[in-house]
């Protein structure tokens, strides 16, 4: 601006000085600014003041005009205008920014939303999974039942022309570690079919009627890929007697109880569906998910046998440096009471002393420490006493 070019005199002219001089000839120019009230006056002999005069004073003008006075007239309303018209639109835009923000997050809300009562169910295919029938040891009976299960699947005319019906559910029941989910995924790899796995906890919600409407879209995921094996890992989680508590919790699980009972036998037909489910807690199920229709087989995955526990561990050894000398007869016989996971755990502990070792090889002494380790525990400086550990030991 003009104001900014040139500094002013500290002298004062008034308005009346102003309009004479005019008149006289002194003033050489005039910066005139509509919007405000004041001039800017530039006098012939250097002078410059600052002059307030009436608001958009056109008196000014006329004397000006008679007298010849350079003028410049500095009209900021198209600055103003300018600069109101950038505000306005930058109000417009974050405002649009704004909607579409909160659209996008009401979006996502709403999605989230319908997307709450869905089940987490994960289809699995043959190449998903490597696990088969020949690496499930210790369990012959077992295996054997649940290879005919497959064999409903893949030939189910072979039985219908008997007049013999697919069982709906088969019920895998044992103590923990025994192989029920490893033989699931056996199912899965030489089922051929698609099989959906997914854990009992995952239905229940603390929302009532989610768990239900989960079953529900289980099944419909399940139809469309008929025939279909459905995995229920824990299924004492939703399973357990009904009436045995109050609550909203309670209350929740009994829904989706409710509805997975009239999934396994209602009105709506399931063939070509076979649910698989697993528990080590067979004596809390409520009586009308064990009933023939429903999971009308129960499958018992006990405990290996001496020639079980020994298949177990050569299964388990494949993998691993053993030597020559160990007899897996010999552990096999010393591990009376362990379970397939014990097992397992007993052949990585040995190889983790072999590491320890620095060791190429699993020896006897390796399985052996393994063993004391799983059974007895850590051994400790502590018990220096000849009669503690007597004690300890007894």
């Amino acid at each position: 601006m003009f104001r900014s070019k040139f500094s002013y005199s500290d002298s004062k002219s008034s308005y009346s000085d102003l309009l004479e001089d005019i008149e006289t000839g002194k003033i050489e120019s005039i910066f005139f600014y509509p919007r405000q009230r004041e001039i800017d006056v530039l006098y012939k002999n250097g002078d410059k003041f600052k002059i307030p005069i009436l608001y958009n004073d056109q008196l000014i003008l006329e004397k000006v005009t008679e007298n010849k006075v350079d003028l410049t007239i500095n009209n900021s309303r198209k600055e103003a205008s300018a600069a109101n018209s950038f505000a306005s639109i930058s109000l417009f835009l974050i405002f649009i920014l704004a909607i579409v923000l909160i659209l996008r997050s009401t979006s996502k809300l709403a999605s989230r939303a319908f997307g709450f009562t869905k089940n987490q169910a994960k289809f699995v295919t043959i190449d998903d999974v490597e696990t088969r029938f020949d690496d499930v040891a210790g369990v012959p009976e077992a295996a054997e039942e649940l290879k005919e299960v497959i064999t409903f699947l893949k030939e189910p005319k072979k039985f219908e022309n008997l007049g013999a019906k697919v069982p709906k559910g088969v019920l895998l029941i044992g103590p923990p570690g025994t192989g029920k989910t490893l033989l699931a995924k056996a199912i899965a790899g030489e089922s051929g079919v698609p099989f959906l796995s997914i854990s009992a906890s995952e239905f229940v919600e603390l929302f009532v009627g989610v768990g239900a409407s989960r079953v529900r879209d289980l099944f419909s995921k399940a139809k469309e890929k008929s025939p279909c094996i459905i995995f229920i890992d824990e299924i004492d989680s939703i399973g357990r007697q009904r009436g045995s508590g109050i609550g909203g919790g309670n209350d929740e699980r009994e829904q989706t109880l409710n509805q997975l009972l009239t999934e396994l036998d209602g009105f709506a037909d399931n063939s070509g569906i076979i649910v698989l489910a697993a528990t080590n807690r067979p004596d809390i199920l409520d009586a009308a998910l064990l009933r023939p229709g429903r999971f009308d087989r129960k499958i018992e995955v006990m405990l290996p046998d001496l020639d079980g526990r020994k298949k177990i561990l050569s299964v388990h050894s494949l993998s691993k440096p053993l030597s020559s000398e160990v007899d897996l007869g010999y552990w096999a016989s010393r591990t009376v009471g362990f379970s397939g996971a014990d097992l397992a755990n007993l052949m990585n502990e040995s190889a983790i002393h072999c590491a320890r070792d620095e060791s190429k090889l699993i020896t006897d002494l390796h399985i052996e420490n393994a063993l004391d380790k799983i059974t007895i525990g850590l051994r400790s400086s502590l018990i220096t006493s000849p009669n503690m550990k007597k004690n300890y030991c007894l």
